[in-house]
């Protein structure tokens, strides 16, 4: 039976469903892998060889953005038997093929499809492609290099595709991009995120919970910003790519915001939607930065109320802009992200002990005994309840970075 080790972002695990339902029984063990750092591509090359050691004689298959980018590396590995790319890992020609190494010039995709998939099977939750790609070139990132440009998938083919999944039972639906704000200047009649999102719950009523990936922050508009605000089915809970708290430091990235911006559009958000949870990414040692500047990241942590903190220490990655520039100490860039994670962990503490007495609807996912709410706080029940239903509890106490709460 094909066995899939997902790697990376929440598109991975769209992508990831698709392929599982492609291959069927065949015998391959399948590396989807990720490239946002080059820990990340460690950890792939430590997830070939796993998988090589459990399963000795099964084709194994390295695809992704880390596959994508640089498909020599992997080809050459002597645990992998195939290379296939980002552009051709959802195409059965591809898996058809008896070509070592199948990988397209990902420039030259024009479009993207949501995926066929018709359920999640190790997944409560259901996560359907809108966007891929990215136009713009931060200087620290090399995502775009594998997954090309920014492209979008028309609405009737997402409506259609989310109205299946809530058919075959999924109750929480995750929008998935890599830039998912972007979506539509590429479709006729340039439709927004806002306007999609509309159409969604206007067409498909029996949705009950949508979620939307990370989003950037200054692209949110005021139709969008309204619908995530003020629409029910749309969980209480952002993620924004914020990537640092210095001006300097986001100016070097190439990021399109600045500190202020960041601050007053989750200002904005709280003042509207009050119990909205947010989540962001950040980078710690960006080369060039002061023990000033990454001050100014620990105290957006505050300022910008953030529970849900992805932190990553400064990797470079080669052939960005980045990766040029003066170069802090590892060692110096470990303990600023140390730092930052201490910060982050303090802050979502205090969090986690202001939900206790509360009651909240939260989504079961495997084994049972765990779900999050829409706060996407992590909760855990004493007893196992049926994966995939939705229920209330109240919380009781918060331990370990989550919290524990018993059936309402």
């Amino acid at each position: 039976m094909a066995d899939i080790i997902s790697l990376g972002c929440r598109l991975n695990i769209a992508e990831s469903e698709t392929i599982r339902a492609m291959l069927g029984n065949r015998d391959t063990v399948v590396v989807n892998s990720c490239a946002v750092t080059n820990e990340a591509v460690r950890r792939t090359r430590q997830a070939i060889r796993r998988a090589r050691r459990d399963r000795p004689d099964s084709e194994i298959v390295v695809t992704g953005c880390a596959a994508q980018i640089d498909a020599d590396s992997f080809a050459t590995m002597p645990e992998v038997n195939r290379v296939i790319g980002n552009a051709d890992k959802l195409l059965p020609a591809a898996w058809a093929s008896e070509e070592a190494v199948v990988v397209s010039d990902i420039m030259r995709v024009a479009e993207t499809a949501p995926h066929l998939a018709a359920s999640f099977s190790e997944h409560a939750r259901a996560f359907v492609e809108v966007q891929n790609g990215c136009d713009h070139r931060c200087t620290f990132c090399a995502i775009p290099y594998g997954r090309g440009n920014s492209r979008s998938v028309p609405a009737g083919s997402v409506i259609e595709r989310i109205a299946g999944l809530v058919d075959a039972g999924h109750r929480e639906v995750v929008l998935t991009g890599v830039d998912l704000t972007s979506y539509g200047p590429d479709l006729p009649g340039t439709p927004t995120l806002g306007q999609l999102v509309e159409r969604i719950l206007r067409h498909v009523p029996k949705l009950e919970r949508l979620r939307l990936s990370s989003l950037d922050s200054i692209e949110i508009d005021d139709r969008l910003f309204s619908l995530i605000t003020g629409e029910a089915r749309i969980l209480p809970h952002v993620h924004l790519s914020l990537q640092a708290g210095d001006d300097m430091i986001l100016k070097r990235m190439k990021r399109r915001h600045s500190r202020a911006e960041a601050v007053r559009i989750v200002e904005r958000l709280k003042a509207a939607r009050p119990d909205i949870a947010i989540g962001a990414d950040l980078i710690a040692g960006f080369p060039t930065e002061t023990e000033d500047m990454a001050a100014n990241t620990r105290a957006l942590i505050a300022d910008c109320d953030i529970v849900h903190a992805h932190i990553f220490p400064f990797s470079p990655r080669e052939g960005t802009p980045a990766a040029r520039m003066p170069q802090l100490d590892r060692a110096l860039i470990k303990n600023r992200a140390a730092r930052l994670r201490e910060v982050a962990a303090a802050h979502r503490d205090a969090w986690l002990n202001s939900q206790i007495g509360s009651r909240r609807r939260i989504l079961i996912e495997r084994p049972g005994e765990r779900g999050h709410a829409g706060n996407f706080a992590e909760i855990r029940l004493p007893q196992p309840e049926r994966i995939g239903d939705i229920v209330e509890v109240t919380i009781t106490d918060a331990k370990d970075g989550m919290l524990i709460g018993t059936r309402a």
